[in-house]
This record gives structure tokens, C-alpha cells and sequence, in this order.
């Protein structure tokens, strides 16, 4: 359980942060330079290639493995359905 101490610490770690968060909004909601207002309050622009996830690669398959698949699941689905009729 949290101490009344350590309740008052959270809060004013809160209100500093809702402060900040604030002063950034009303930079964003102004008219002119906006990435010019960032900088002069030292906050750091994100990288657009920071925000974005990694491409991934399609893989691909010969078309021996692709059949080598195709005959194990129709195998698999030939099991399933003997099993069910009998």
C-alpha cells in the first residue's frame, strides 16, 4: 500500500507532466513555426522513421516446399475426415 508520501510524490509527478503536455498543446494549436516553438523549449522533434514499424519481408517459397505443404495438410484433412466417418 502506498504511503501518503509516496501519493503526494506521484501527484506532483502528474501535474508536471499535465504541465508539460500543455504548454506542448498550445505550441501544436498556434499559428507559425511550429517545429521553430519546439526546439526553443527543448523538446525534440520524433523521427518519422522512428514512428513507423520495419517493413517485413514477404518469405518465399519454392514450389516443391509449397507442394510439400499442400500434401502434408491434405493428408492431415484425408486423417480427419476418415475419422469422422468412421
Amino acid at each position: 500500500m502506498l504511503s501518503r508520501m509516496d501519493n503526494n510524490t506521484i501527484l506532483s509527478l502528474i501535474d508536471a507532466e499535465i504541465s508539460r503536455l500543455s504548454q506542448v498543446r498550445a505550441l501544436l494549436a498556434s499559428t507559425g513555426k511550429v517545429e521553430a516553438k519546439l526546439k526553443a523549449h527543448g523538446i525534440k522533434k520524433v523521427a518519422p522513421a522512428a514512428t513507423k514499424a520495419k517493413a517485413k519481408k514477404n518469405r518465399v517459397l519454392s514450389p516443391e516446399a509449397r507442394k510439400r505443404i499442400a500434401d502434408a495438410q491434405r493428408k492431415r484433412w484425408a486423417e480427419k475426415k476418415s475419422k469422422a466417418e468412421g
